[in-house]
């Protein structure tokens, strides 16, 4: 089932996330109902506090955007109860954008290599390395659920040039190919 988006201005997507465990209800049904939405608004991750719950899960899906000779290069992850251990190298300056904040990308400087520890969907804890694209789609999720969103990241001046912007999506005032769900206002 496709789930809609909450968008910019809704209260979940400033929360901490609180972790789950294995008897967490409807959680398989969750996950493919999250696989399902991020795919149907061309994402390469989603966040459970996208889609309006406050729990830390994401998943992440970088093997649909590599050429079709690197695919195997890419990742396709869900991540429960994530924590990232340690980020490393040059910081490197990057365009994201954000399924909750459509329209709207931003140069975002992240460091390129990060090593985490999360539980799978069969809550089996792995710890791994990753870096380059699927290090950043990681980051960026993984921020969803510590209540942060890529917005915040940009340099002052940019962030006061994307405030009407960010404003009208509160509102509602953007156009999208995929359900949404604003802030009351």
């Amino acid at each position: 089932m496709i789930l809609p988006i909450y968008a910019y201005g809704q209260p979940v997507l400033k929360r901490q996330t609180a972790e789950i465990q294995p008897d967490h209800p409807g959680l398989a049904a969750l996950i493919e109902n999250m696989w399902e939405t991020m795919y149907h608004a061309n994402g390469v991750g989603l966040a459970a506090p996208q889609i309006g719950q406050g729990i830390r899960l994401f998943l992440v899906d970088t093997k649909q955007v590599k050429k079709e000779e690197e695919v195997e290069t890419g990742i396709k992850k869900v991540f429960i109860n994530a924590q990232i251990l340690e980020e490393n190298g040059e910081p490197w300056l990057y365009e994201e954008g954000c399924l909750s904040i459509p329209n709207l990308n931003g140069d975002v400087e992240r460091l390129p290599e990060l090593r985490i520890r999360y539980q799978d969907e069969h809550f089996v804890t792995h710890e791994e390395t990753y870096n380059g694209l699927d290090a950043r789609v990681i980051q960026h999720e993984y921020d969803h659920v510590d209540g942060i969103l890529f917005v915040e990241h940009l340099k002052p001046i940019k962030r006061k040039l994307i405030k009407r912007k960010l404003d009208n999506i509160r509102k509602g005032n953007v156009e999208v190919e995929y359900r949404m769900r604003f802030a009351k206002n």
